[in-house]
């Protein structure tokens, strides 16, 4: 355990040597809701979750640090290294479920979907499981991660799914509706 928070403690020293305020700045001022907010570019926080993974190595010791960092949800850049380490092969269907019932935000939603979700090997259930959900962050994330599996060739197109996805869009928000579309776009 103290080896972990030594893990957690110099990859939260990484986040600050690549800390960016501009962007930082512009994310606080767009509404987002972590209070630490380093401003780190996706590029470097994947390049210290690459490190990181390797200097771990077992897929316990990476489960046990990646969910330390997705419960930090105060840290953007914790939520956001966190799919990054977790080993998808390790990641169960009840707890993607839970990670995905805390995402926060769009950009923490997509960084899930692309890094470590769509590689699971429950996705395609996972993500129907997601769309019925009421909460809309976890919807957008359930979408977001069809439109993965779907780029992926993972998920079968077919006439049902597109007739659900047309009927979420009078209803969808903003973002979810770009993603729709996207889903939608698939098909043609």
């Amino acid at each position: 355990m103290a080896q972990n928070d030594d893990i957690i403690k110099a990859l939260r020293k990484e986040f600050f040597a690549y800390r960016n305020g501009i962007i930082a700045d512009k994310l606080r001022k767009a509404g987002d809701p972590h209070t630490m907010i380093m401003g780190c570019l996706l590029a470097d926080l994947t390049a210290i979750a690459r490190r990181a993974s390797d200097a771990l190595g077992n897929d316990v010791t990476r489960a046990a640090v990646a969910q330390a960092l997705w419960d930090d949800t105060l840290s953007r850049e914790c939520r956001l290294t966190s799919p990054m380490i977790y080993s998808a092969s390790a990641m169960t269907l009840d707890l993607a479920l839970d990670w995905c019932s805390t995402v926060e935000t769009v950009e923490i939603a997509d960084n899930l979907c692309h890094k470590l979700l769509r590689h699971i090997h429950e996705a395609q259930p996972l993500c129907l499981k997601l769309i019925t959900q009421d909460k809309p962050m976890v919807k957008y994330t359930g979408y977001r991660l069809m439109l993965n599996l779907l780029l992926l060739e993972k998920m079968q197109k077919c006439d049902s799914l597109r007739v659900a996805v047309e009927a979420e869009i009078p209803s969808a928000s903003k973002p979810l509706i770009g993603v729709l579309n996207d889903i939608l776009s698939e098909f043609d």
